[in-house]
């Protein structure tokens, strides 16, 4: 009868019974699976050197904190942990490391595993950069970097995680492959592959990501212990910084990378040096203390920002002159962009036939890259010298670049750039951003560069924070989602010139503010720390004090849960004599002498140090 219902029948409430036994048996075993990983946590993170939980939970403390690890945290950790370690045997024994002067750098010394490079020259006190090559971008900092340090006449190492041939290198380079490939695909493929990766790349850098970061840098430190710990190392990976960190390493600077905040980007225990407001706000936010993090500015080569004033009235002056506006294209390390640089250069040709726009392309050491661009020209109707050059060598990056500073132009309207090896794959950007008018580039390390920009569509969504400084600050474009765009916006800088003239007069108001002077800053804090003379208001919070004869002796934790002195003796964990206030204070060897008087105006030590 219509509107009547029918019993299941036995073998549909079989099935039924079936399903709910089965959503049963799995909760379960996933709640079992999850209570045994959790029960491992404690077990991993024992031995390690520094307190990431204490860390990331204390948060802005008096009742702001973080929440603390939950059971599904410590299961992930372990589990992701587990992965990327695969059975890996942990060891504390260094690896030996000979160091020998870098090839390409003048001044700079390089590291490798002394079982691969037995000859090697002795280094003193060297001022430690150390990096690894993932992409293009942490060691293009770390370049920058090197060459600050350099200027200052320090010696200078570099210290690629991954030069040190070993089974803890092999780790790293097994996670860059992933990270590589993932990049590429999210690139080519975009849709629905792109705005995962973009998630992971963006949402994924949480506190779990920076304990689990943590606990391969316990497992990496072989790869630093063969260097003194006295040392100062500047770290452009938070990788390399953890694992200074857990290696004892006595002063680590962290050089945040790009403009999004996230804990994976922290390294507790160091001090954190960011490029811009927003992220030192944020991480302020988070709960990173203030001792822990600093505003320093953009981190770019010497040579770029000592020359930046001089390279933007050139500028300047080819846009008076009507010049042809000279792009520069390069593509990152991980390869990934082909199929959209593609696109705008075929867009461009147009243009490029014109006179009226330049192209110099950095197909870096990517030989598909290379192909793909060779394709396009081709179908514009260019053959190489007629129409276009390749340029194989830095000898030919040096030659171009002296040649366009004698207000020369190219002798065709597309420069291909394309290399066997990796560092002048590096290295030609950054020459070539001297002689350029435009940096048209993903948001990646390059936005934070001292000249006009055209921000490009990002492979990950992190890297969009990185285009929204370069356009607050006025010398970039926002980020570019389509050739389109890219295209009327080039249109635009030929057609409304004031366009092009307020970028570059925005760079050189930004040089006489230290806007670029990130890597400046990090070089002079590091020798500061290897003389002794550098002060962090404490270098991170009380933790035990003890007094007599007027004279408060207090030890500083950066994994402390006080904050102020004050604090620590509300607890009833330390008895101050002979007042309240701070009067004086003395740092030598990570502890602090402090004379209190009650008559004095300061009552915490960041009073003090600020006044």
């Amino acid at each position: 009868m219509k509107g009547c219902w029918a019993a299941p029948s036995h073998a549909t409430m079989k099935n039924i019974g079936r399903s709910i036994t089965a959503v049963v048996v799995i909760g379960l075993s996933l709640l079992f699976f999850e209570n045994h990983q959790a029960a491992k946590y404690a077990a991993l993170t024992a031995s390690n050197t520094f307190d990431i939980d204490a860390y990331v939970t204390r948060g802005l403390g008096r009742g702001f904190e973080n929440p603390p690890i939950s059971d599904f945290d410590k299961a992930k950790v372990v589990t992701l942990h587990s992965l990327s370690v695969l059975g890996h045997n942990k060891t504390d024994a260094p690896i030996p490391l000979a160091f020998s002067p870098s090839p390409f750098v003048p001044n700079l010394h390089i590291s490798k595993a002394k079982e691969v490079s037995s000859a090697g020259v002795s280094l003193s006190k060297p001022l430690i950069v150390g990096t690894i090559r993932m992409g293009f971008g942490h060691h293009r900092i770390a370049y920058a970097t090197a060459s600050w340090g350099i200027d200052s006449g320090s010696e200078t190492l570099f210290h690629d995680l991954l030069a040190v041939e070993s089974p803890e290198a092999g780790l790293i380079k097994r996670t860059d492959e992933l990270y590589s490939k993932g990049s590429r695909l999210a690139s080519e493929l975009g849709g629905l592959i792109e705005t995962t990766w973009g998630g992971f790349t963006s949402k994924s850098g949480d506190a779990n990501a920076l304990r689990t970061a943590y606990q391969l840098a316990e497992v990496l430190k072989p790869l630093l212990k063969g260097l003194d710990i006295n040392q100062p190392i500047i770290a452009t990976h938070s990788l390399v910084g953890l694992t200074a960190i857990a290696a004892g390493f006595k002063n680590v600077i962290n050089l945040v990378i790009d403009n999004h905040p996230q804990w994976f980007l922290v390294v507790p225990g160091a001090l954190n040096l960011v490029q811009g407001p927003k992220t030192l706000g944020k991480l302020l936010r988070m709960g990173v203390p203030e001792t822990d993090v600093r505003l320093a500015g953009h981190w770019v080569p010497s040579d770029l920002v000592k020359n930046a004033e001089a390279d933007s009235l050139v500028r300047l002056e080819r846009v008076r002159a009507g010049a042809p506006l000279r792009i520069l294209l390069p593509v990152g390390g991980a390869g990934a962009q082909r199929r959209w640089v593609s696109q705008l250069l075929e867009a461009l040709g147009p243009l490029i036939t014109k006179g009226s726009v330049q192209v110099i392309i950095n197909a870096g050491d990517h030989k598909h890259m290379r192909g793909a661009f060779e394709e396009v020209l081709e179908r514009m109707g260019m053959k190489p010298n007629d129409g276009y050059e390749v340029v194989t060598t830095i000898e030919g990056v040096h030659r171009f670049c002296s040649e366009r500073r004698n207000a020369t132009e190219p002798a065709h309207g597309v420069t291909l750039f394309a290399f066997d090896t990796y560092f002048p794959a590096v290295a030609a950007t950054d020459l070539l951003s001297r002689v350029s008018d435009v940096l048209a580039c993903k948001p990646s390390e390059l936005a934070f560069y001292p000249l006009p920009k055209l921000m490009l569509r990002r492979v990950g969504d992190h890297e969009a924070d990185s285009a929204l400084r370069a356009n607050e600050l006025g010398e970039g474009t926002e980020e570019m989602r389509e050739v389109s765009e890219a295209v009327s916006w080039i249109r635009l800088m030929l057609t409304r010139p004031a366009y092009l003239r307020n970028m570059n007069k925005r760079v050189i108001a930004n040089v006489g503010a230290g806007v670029y002077d990130g890597c400046k800053n990090a070089v002079a804090t590091a020798l500061e720390m290897q003389k002794g003379t550098y002060s962090r208001s404490g270098g991170g919070a009380p933790a035990k004090i003890s007094s007599s004869d007027g004279e408060c002796t207090v030890t500083w934790d950066a994994s402390s849960k006080y904050e102020t002195l004050d604090e620590m003796e509300d607890a009833g964990e330390h008895t101050v004599e002979g007042g309240r206030g701070l009067r004086r204070m003395m740092e030598a060897e990570g502890e602090c002498i402090v004379s209190f008087d009650a008559s004095s105006k300061y009552e915490t030590l960041d009073e003090m140090d600020s006044a």
